[in-house]
């Protein structure tokens, strides 16, 4: 008996250790991953040049073209992906667990949909307009306007979603079907929006809704980290409770988790870090779904590791569908477009794969 202990032991640490190393390898992949969008979406520089740059901003050898380039252009884009990566991934994680539900993301509920239709709302009312045909770029005449408005709206959307649980008691599963209807009845409202405006705005909505890792600037990225980082630090700190979650709500109960509590709180953060990513950048879809799948596949449903897992493979989608999106052809694509092609295909064998082995998907 003593020995058979041992030997469950001795797995288990092998076990954990292997997945030590998995978000340890993912963390590495995801720095790996921005210093290459980096270097290729900065083509005229060699990789030695944008360290150079990055690690001695003012060395003499550094051109004021090259400083401009990499600290106002594309290094905003690349704190862009790995704090909507590291958002994006670990709601996607969060969401899953607390509803029951694979499909579980701030996409799938409507509250991306709800931001677009808050943005959508700002930019009609202070006016858009459209610059260039190749870069897909707008101008809004008051951006915060437009952001705020996305915030609020994403909010009120969540408020909406709660708001049904708590008067009717339905369970989490149900929950996902009022997202799915929340969602429904903002596109309805975008798509009015569209309809009765003039071409600039039709043409700055339509643009907006483009997820973008270059609309942010270095103060709204802080602003961004300020509200993601302390809901990230809550997430980790319950990942015991999100575990026993997963053994079902009773299970949970009698382990003494305040399991109503935990979702409300849950779905009330990923819901604020949602509406920020998405007022500031657009709408990016399929993150929050694809990565805790992937990572759920290499470290199994423990949160200790699926967590920061998630946030590290969200950053590593959004970067490489960014390098992809600027670099791989002769015009550029917003990072929404790509993760959009990359994400449904991949979802769809993740899900057939899923139902094949019973159980990653359920």
């Amino acid at each position: 008996m003593a020995r058979m202990e041992t030997e469950s032991e001795n797995e288990y640490i092998r076990a954990s250790r292997l997945k030590i190393f998995a978000v340890i390898f993912l963390a590495v992949s995801a720095v790996a991953s921005a210093l290459v969008t980096l270097t290729v979406d900065l083509g005229s520089m060699s990789f030695f040049d944008v360290i150079r740059v990055i690690f001695d901003k003012g060395s003499p050898e550094n051109t004021r073209s090259q400083v401009i380039l990499v600290w106002d252009i594309y290094l905003p884009r690349i704190a862009s992906g790995i704090i909507a990566g590291f958002a994006l991934g670990v709601t996607g994680a969060v969401m899953q667990c607390v509803l029951r539900n694979p499909i579980g993301s701030p996409y799938t509920l409507g509250i991306s949909n709800a931001a677009a239709f808050g943005a959508s709302l700002g930019i009609v009312m202070r006016g858009g307009e459209v610059v260039g045909q190749s870069h897909a770029s707008i101008v809004i005449s008051n951006p915060y306007i437009v952001t705020g408005s996305a915030f609020l709206w994403a909010m009120i959307g969540t408020g909406i979603i709660i708001a049904l649980v708590k008067i009717t008691k339905v369970d989490a599963n149900t929950m996902v079907l009022a997202g799915v209807a929340i969602s429904s009845i903002f596109a309805a409202g975008i798509s009015a929006l569209q309809y009765i405006y003039n071409d600039y705005a039709l043409s700055a909505i339509v643009f907006w809704q483009f997820g973008s890792l270059g609309k942010a600037t270095w103060s709204e990225l802080a602003l961004t980290a300020i509200v993601v980082i302390p809901a990230i630090a809550y997430f980790f700190w319950r990942r015991w409770d999100f575990n026993a979650l997963d053994s079902g709500p009773d299970v949970a109960r009698s382990l003494g988790v305040n399991v109503e509590r935990l979702r409300l709180v849950s779905m009330v953060l990923s819901a604020v870090i949602t509406a920020v990513v998405v007022s500031f950048m657009g709408i990016i879809a399929f993150v929050g779904l694809l990565g805790p799948h992937i990572v759920r596949l290499i470290v199994g449903n423990d949160h200790r590791y699926l967590i920061p897992g998630s946030m590290m493979l969200g950053a590593i989608i959004l970067l490489v569908a960014d390098c992809v999106g600027q670099s791989a052809f002769d015009f550029t694509l917003p990072v929404g477009i790509i993760t959009s092609f990359l994400g449904g295909p991949l979802f769809l064998f993740l899900l057939i794969r899923g139902y094949r082995r019973r159980g990653v998907l359920t």
